[in-house]
């Protein structure tokens, strides 16, 4: 369908293209999805085929290809016209030193821009981002496991789950928090998992989403207005998911980390978050608290 084709730049990066070794550059497609599963495995990245599958739908992505083996992958996601994330950018580790990070990376960028686009780099990454003129700008943290204890939604009625016609209130609300358009993301993750709505007085300050990914499941995004918020809402999925496995990737400034690792949820890696171009404007007084994953952040 047209809107799983990237948009290239073909005097740049032609489809097809192929180097001396012959490995070409192609638009990421379905047939791409079980070699794209062995990269992620191989970097015990936790990706299932269907985080690949949901990926694709939303965005745009590339693979490079040698005698039908996939040696690597790099994928954007738009939110709107002028600001996009990008992410699951791997090349396998017998490919790399060969520049084809780099490959990967310019057939991206000459896809999405002129956007903003942000990611979450690892360490190995920041290099290559750093000479494509993207800048640092925080440090997600990764927190997963068991729950320990119980968890109870709160007794308030502040937090129920979230219906189908709250859907636009949950938009706004994010974009306010963000100032990204992403209501074809939210969309698919909310169809997919279980919502739920921090009122006051009617209003909607604040949502989370639960939903399988990767070794369980994912409670993101998380957007409140604090981390009192932010928890309540936090503690409202782990009560439906029980003892079952769960990750959630949160700032430094949410303040939620040293709550995390007290329940159980032990922080077991960093990111660093990078930005090519200028920070969308966040209007507030919502702000995100975790993430929907590291790559549609």
């Amino acid at each position: 369908s047209k809107r799983r084709r990237p948009i290239m730049t073909a005097a740049a990066y032609p489809v097809g293209h192929r180097d001396n070794e012959d490995v070409a550059l192609l638009p990421f497609a379905r047939s791409h999805l079980e070699g794209a599963l062995k990269l992620s495995q191989e970097m015990s990245w936790p990706y299932r085929i269907e985080d690949w599958d949901v990926a694709l739908q939303l965005g745009h992505g590339f693979a490079l290809e040698r005698a039908g083996t996939v040696l690597g992958t790099a994928a954007w996601w738009p939110y709107g016209e002028t600001h996009a994330s990008a992410g699951m950018i791997i090349v396998a580790k017998a490919a790399q030193g060969r520049g084809y990070g780099a490959r990967l990376m310019d057939a991206l960028l000459s896809s999405a821009r002129p956007r903003t686009i942000a990611l979450n780099s690892t360490a190995e990454g920041i290099t290559l981002y750093r000479r494509r003129g993207f800048v640092p700008t925080g440090i997600i943290h990764q927190h997963q496991g068991i729950p320990s204890g119980s968890h109870e939604s709160p007794r308030s009625g502040l937090v129920r789950s979230m219906a189908t016609s709250d859907f636009e209130a949950v938009a706004q609300l994010d974009c306010a928090a963000t100032g990204l358009e992403r209501r074809r993301m939210l969309d698919l993750v909310i169809r997919s998992g279980d919502g739920y709505l921090l009122q006051r007085d009617g209003i909607a300050r604040g949502y989370a989403i639960s939903r399988l990914f990767g070794r369980g499941h994912v409670i993101g995004p998380v957007v409140a207005e604090c981390p009192a918020d932010a928890r309540a809402l936090i503690e409202a999925a782990l009560a439906d998911l029980g003892r079952r496995f769960a990750r959630i990737d949160t700032s430094a400034p949410s303040q939620l980390g040293e709550w995390l690792e007290s329940i159980g949820l032990q922080r077991v890696s960093d990111a660093t978050t990078m930005i090519l171009g200028a920070q969308p404007p966040a209007a507030g007084p919502a702000r995100t608290f975790a993430l929907a994953n590291q790559s549609f952040g």
